[in-house]
């Protein structure tokens, strides 16, 4: 949708909900809009105007509204609140746990109360699994039938249970004990004829995942399978929920912020909303570990003193080395935590992956270390004034430190994500800072090698 568009639909759903229409007519009108643009219009409506299209709607449609709100608990506590837990209740499942988990209101215990107990003690089960397993991510909405039954009968079963579930674009089917059996689409059930067994149209090896995996874990296969609803089992097999391509979005992008946020040093995202203290708790830790990681870069360059004190020139070239060396780092840090998403990966697939970074790093710093070579050489040698031989040689040295620490950090941008997942530790935690860090270290002591081993080959420069 344009741009213009969606501001035309605003003003429009303005009018409806500000004129002199009576509550079914708003209703009527509305159902021509879609809920995420409803739910951007309520913001800027007044309380009085928030209850008056709260009256209008239905609580099915008013829980697809707030599902899309940011900020859904403010106007959840302007209404009634037995009316709040009915929009909860109808809301998805795991939209609803994800909410009730995240919301700060006083009214929680309240809502939770005015729910059926078997609504509420569906929310509470979802609301146990840790945030870090695929079944914290589960829906309960979806529809399961006997495998013994007849076409017309799954028919009649389908329609009876989408009236609570609208999931119905998967169908699973169970076994006589309750246990997973496989899954079949409607459109097969639809053009089904009526004498055909349910089993032949039932796909017993339909991918599934364990409740108790790690998000991280099952993204694969959700990802290269790419259906509609992915069932969650116990480790009995037995159906508790399923994982729908929107769950499937959300997870990727909240997998990919939180990889992003580490890659940044953080241990995990943070908002505009995040408060100081809990902005200062996330960053503080890593900022720690990298103060003592660069004290020791530190106390390497001072054990070059000597060198320095001789050579002053080199001091000028020492951030280009860091910059470049840290750079190919990150490069192979991204590369190889990319790889490393996929679980099925070999250790010979590693093992080429750490001659294709190493290779690929040396090459660069081959290429970079001639451009080095010529171009720092002429500089000193012309803009200082230094002797040819002597600029050239400073610019050789300067050279040869890039190819190697180059080389060097690519190496460790690759083995330190890979030694981090041997141990079983997330791989984004070997993050930009950090390989940013060692590889500064790398580069400072190549370079300031190098130029001691010239200054002791050639003690006259």
């Amino acid at each position: 949708m344009s741009q213009n568009m969606e501001t035309q639909h605003l003003q429009e759903i303005f009018q409806i909900i500000r004129s002199d229409r009576t509550a079914d007519q708003i209703r009527d009108a509305l159902d021509d809009y879609h809920e995420n643009d409803i739910a951007a219009v309520i913001p800027q409506l007044t309380k009085e105007e928030r209850l008056k299209l709260s009256q209008s709607l239905e609580i099915s449609r008013q829980a697809d509204i707030f599902s899309y709100m940011d900020n859904a608990e403010d106007y959840l506590e302007e209404l009634p609140d037995e009316l709040a837990a009915e929009i909860l209740t109808d809301m998805e499942p795991d939209d609803a746990v994800d909410f009730l988990k995240n919301t700060t209101s006083d009214k929680k215990t309240s809502w939770l109360s005015h729910m059926n107990v078997d609504d509420r003690t569906n929310l509470e089960k979802l609301a146990a699994y840790e945030e870090n397993v695929i079944a914290s991510r589960m829906t309960t909405n979806f529809i399961s039938v006997k495998l013994n039954l007849t076409v017309p009968q799954v028919m009649k079963e389908v329609v009876a249970q989408a009236a609570d579930h609208d999931n119905i674009a998967t169908i699973y089917a169970l076994h006589e004990d309750g246990t997973y059996a496989g899954a079949f689409s409607l459109k097969d059930l639809i053009i089904a004829r009526r004498e055909t067994p349910l089993s032949d149209i039932v796909v017993p090896a339909y991918p599934s995942v364990y409740a108790d995996e790690k998000i991280s874990d099952c993204l694969q296969v959700i990802e290269d399978y790419s259906e509609e609803s992915i069932p969650v089992l116990s480790r009995n097999n037995r159906i508790l929920g399923v994982v729908t391509a929107n769950d499937v979005v959300e997870v990727v992008d909240q997998e990919m912020s939180e990889d992003y946020a580490k890659l940044g040093g953080l241990s995990s995202e943070g908002d505009l909303d995040e408060p100081l203290k809990q902005s200062v708790k996330k960053r503080l830790p890593w900022l720690i570990l990298l103060l003592f990681l660069g004290m020791l870069v530190s106390s390497v360059v001072s054990a070059y003193e000597q060198v320095v004190a001789r050579l002053t020139i080199i001091m000028a070239f020492q951030s280009m080395i860091l910059d470049m060396s840290g750079n190919v780092g990150t490069q192979s840090l991204a590369v190889t935590i990319r790889v490393l998403m996929d679980e099925n990966v070999t250790g010979k697939e590693k093992k080429k992956l750490v001659r294709k970074e190493v290779t690929t790093g040396l090459v660069n710093g081959l290429i970079l270390g001639v451009i080095a070579v010529f171009g720092v050489g002429l500089y000193i040698m012309l803009a200082k004034g230094y002797p040819v031989q002597t600029a050239f040689l400073i610019s050789l040295c300067i050279g040869l430190s890039l190819v190697l620490a180059m080389a060097i950090s690519s190496l460790v941008g690759t083995i330190v994500p890979m030694f981090f997942k041997k141990i079983g530790v997330d791989p984004a935690v070997a993050s930009g800072p950090l390989i940013t860090t060692i590889t500064d270290l790398v580069g400072v002591v190549t370079y300031y090698s190098l130029a001691w081993a010239m200054l002791s080959r050639f003690p006259g420069i």
